[in-house]
């Protein structure tokens, strides 16, 4: 092909295979949220074969989940350099080999690598290229589209939780981790599904820098004088391969920043509701299945919330400020919860788990979809693993912090109120950075057009050039140093 062609990706199909592609994602993304919730029906059994007390056992969901936000950034660097097809594979296989493993194991400590590091690794191996792939099969239709696939974690939720109960009376928990661990290997399937779109997005001037490299390394030994490299010269190179494949750079980007800060707040009041529903149902003299049932309609009203959420998000009248509807969604979600103390009845609590349901469906359908609307397609790769090592903290602080106002202060209202009011601070403060970011940006824009639209400044920019060219032709050999200082800087300013 012609240079100008060789390197260039094909536009997003939008629709066609696009669509299978979104149904596997739909069942890597639902294994990866709901898989760990669903565990919670066996941790009684466990506990009692192993003597160990509740807080030894819920160890087991806190690593896997640490294990599957904390993962993000080597999923990042997986997919940029195998792609995603092959590294959901991988992780599906090793989500069945460690719950398969786990049915064997003997002490509480093999159940915690068994099931929480080589399990959430694999499920952290499937829910960032899940996320990926979509990106580059859909842009107008893309708010749907992830939509869809994140309707696969209450699907899942629905799913999961009465086949567990149903494995745990028929084979005990270790037979129900066998059959778990094979029920996960369909996440290979799922990952087989997803098919590259084209040739890889290293655009040819990155190979032919590559040539260019490999050219002067094989000169350099010949030649002499630039045999050795320096330690800062090694470190350097090193760090731009890291940066190859995560890009740091992302840091220094407004939009991104914006939205980091914010979701590593939402998420200290994200999860811990969710955790303690049904205890708080028990806790105002509810019966179990009751209380179960509260978790049902959540999963319901969340399984219809997220594709319903897409579809307004891709209207004309939302997607080119999607990043209000966002931030709304996190403040709703925080309402929810500041009102919940005062359903006291069971059908308050009703009222409570649709309203919250509706909330966490929303949320999570615009979780990616606004981070690809700020950084773009051709750096979210990076910006999801960066994002997701920054919030599996928070999320890890979020429940115990709950517990301690429950212990503390025998009430489960405290525990609500106080993530209540985390998550609209977090709303209100993505509401407010995004009108920011949104006014900052028109303006630079505004700026770009007029210089380029004037004349004069173009003209007295092609001045400035010919006198630096001229100067430096006069003055000869003594001002090449300074040349060579102005050409390096002109080239990093051009690369920033």
């Amino acid at each position: 092909p012609a240079p100008a062609e060789a390197g260039r990706v094909p536009g997003p199909p939008d629709g066609g295979w696009g669509w299978v592609v979104v149904f596997g994602a739909f069942v890597s993304i639902g294994f990866a949220y709901a898989f760990p919730k669903g565990l919670a029906i066996f941790f009684k059994e466990i506990q009692d074969f192993f003597g160990t007390s509740y807080s030894e056992i819920a160890w087991v969901s806190s690593i896997m989940l640490a294990t599957t936000y904390g993962a993000g950034p080597i999923s990042s660097i997986l997919v940029n350099r195998y792609g995603s097809r092959p590294v959901v594979m991988f992780g599906g296989l090793l989500c069945g080999v460690g719950m398969i493993s786990a049915a064997f194991c003997t002490s509480i400590l093999q159940l915690y690598i068994c099931v929480g590091f080589i399990t959430g690794f694999g499920l952290a191996l499937n829910l960032q290229p899940s996320v990926i792939i979509i990106g580059k099969y859909f842009l107008k239709r893309r708010p749907i589209a992830n939509g869809l696939a994140m309707a696969g974690s209450p699907v899942m939720l629905c799913t999961l939780a009465p086949l567990n109960q149903f494995l745990f009376d028929n084979f005990g928990w270790r037979g129900s981790f066998l059959i778990l661990g094979a029920i996960l290997l369909n996440c290979c399937v799922a990952g087989a599904l997803f098919r590259p779109i084209g040739p890889g997005t290293a655009p040819v001037k990155t190979q032919v820098t590559e040539e260019g490299k490999d050219a002067l390394k094989g000169k350099i030994p010949e030649d002499g004088p630039m045999e050795n490299k320096t330690e800062e010269e090694g470190e350097k190179d090193c760090f731009e391969k890291v940066n190859q494949y995560l890009d740091f750079s992302l840091f220094k980007h407004r939009g991104f920043l914006i939205y980091l800060i914010g979701n590593v707040l939402m998420f200290l009041g994200f999860f811990a509701p969710i955790v303690f529903l049904a205890p708080y149902a028990k806790h105002t003299g509810i019966d179990e299945y009751s209380a179960a049932f509260l978790l049902s309609i959540l999963a319901i009203v969340d399984m219809v919330a997220r594709p319903t959420t897409g579809i307004v998000a891709n209207s004309r009248w939302v997607r080119p400020r999607i990043q209000y509807f966002f931030s709304f969604a996190i403040a709703f979600n925080g309402a929810c919860h500041l009102l919940c103390p005062l359903a006291s009845s069971y059908t308050g609590l009703i009222v409570y788990s649709s309203f919250f349901g509706l909330a966490f469906g929303m949320v999570c359908a615009m979780l990616f979809e606004t981070l690809m609307d700020l950084v773009g397609a051709a750096r979210f790769t990076s910006a999801v693993g960066l994002v997701t090592i920054a919030e599996c903290c928070t999320i890890l602080l979020g429940p115990p912090i709950g517990g301690i106002l429950i212990d503390t202060f025998g009430d489960y209202k405290y525990m609500f109120i106080k993530c209540g009011a985390v998550m609209v601070l977090a709303g209100t403060f993505l509401f407010i950075m995004n009108y920011y970011n949104y006014r900052m940006l028109a303006k630079e824009e505004k700026e770009r057009k007029a210089k380029e639209e004037d004349p004069k400044s173009v003209r007295t920019e092609n001045e400035g050039k010919k006198t630096w060219n001229k100067d430096s032709i006069q003055d000869g050999p003594e001002l090449e140093p300074l040349k060579e200082k102005g050409e390096g800087l002109k080239k990093e300013m051009n690369g920033t």
